[in-house]
């Protein structure tokens, strides 16, 4: 198969159709890279996202996939690989909330399993492909693989225990591959948003605008998802190898103990 020249890295970003894998994808392309994103449905906002990459100046491809279903995660690598010849960077951004809100008491079996799913499972087994992926082809390019969590990986809300306990495993998994990947010089880093404004929000904004009032949040706002992106495109380009294993707040301060 003829590839396209990968002169430029390339950047796999999940769950990139639209709040804040949308700016990722964004930020990377204004970083210098083409991107392959993924998302359960292609529609309108797929549709913009590339849009919008491709007016950044990179090339753009999107594959449908649902990060739950295991078997479909070779289908997105051999779409990457078709698409540029290699992967210098992943972005495990994609992620679903506890599908309602409620009693710690009431949590069911298969609502913990549909979030764990995704969330867990679904990020490791990709992250383990793309690492196989990575320690067997060299790349000219800096290579790095970002998990985005959140603060829920250490602050508890009982309201939504399954995504809490979701989140929590994922700085483990960040460790665990930083470890494993650090001598074939790809760097493992975890983001933690906190409260950012995205379509995942919307349903809550008052509820927190009321909070934010009440001190919840030092800097006293939402947080945006370009504050993400742009977290996540410094850490993609190499900047700061020797600091695998790293994990970057991006949460006004919410986070931060206080007496």
């Amino acid at each position: 198969m003829n590839h396209i020249p990968a002169s430029r890295p390339t950047a796999l970003v999940t769950g990139g159709r639209r709040g804040i894998g949308r700016a990722i994808c964004v930020a990377l392309a204004e970083r210098g890279y083409d991107i392959v994103l993924t998302d359960v449905v292609q529609d309108a906002e797929a549709d913009a996202t590339c849009a919008l990459v491709r007016a950044a100046g990179a090339l753009a491809c999107f594959v449908v996939s649902n990060l739950s279903e295991l078997d479909s995660h070779q289908a997105v690598l051999d779409a990457a690989l078709a698409f540029k010849g290699g992967i210098d960077c992943l972005v495990s951004n994609a992620g679903i909330g506890s599908p309602s809100r409620g009693d710690l008491l009431d949590v069911s079996p298969g609502a913990f399993d549909a979030v764990l799913d995704v969330n867990l499972r679904g990020t490791f087994f990709m992250t383990q492909a793309v690492a196989r992926h990575m320690v067997s082809v060299p790349s000219p390019h800096a290579r790095a693989i970002i998990t985005v969590s959140s603060v829920s990986a250490e602050m508890a809300s009982v309201e939504r225990a399954e995504y809490c306990l979701s989140k929590a495993a994922l700085p483990m998994l960040s460790r665990l591959f930083a470890l494993r990947l650090a001598s074939a010089q790809v760097a493992v880093f975890e983001v933690r948003p906190g409260i950012i404004r995205t379509p995942m929000t919307e349903g809550v904004a008052e509820r927190y605008e009321a909070r934010f009032r009440g001190g919840l949040v030092p800097a006293a706002r939402w947080g945006e998802s370009d504050e993400v992106a742009r977290v996540v495109a410094t850490l993609a380009d190499g900047s700061l190898p020797f600091s695998t294993g790293s994990v970057l707040h991006v949460d006004g301060g919410l986070s931060i103990p206080v007496l």
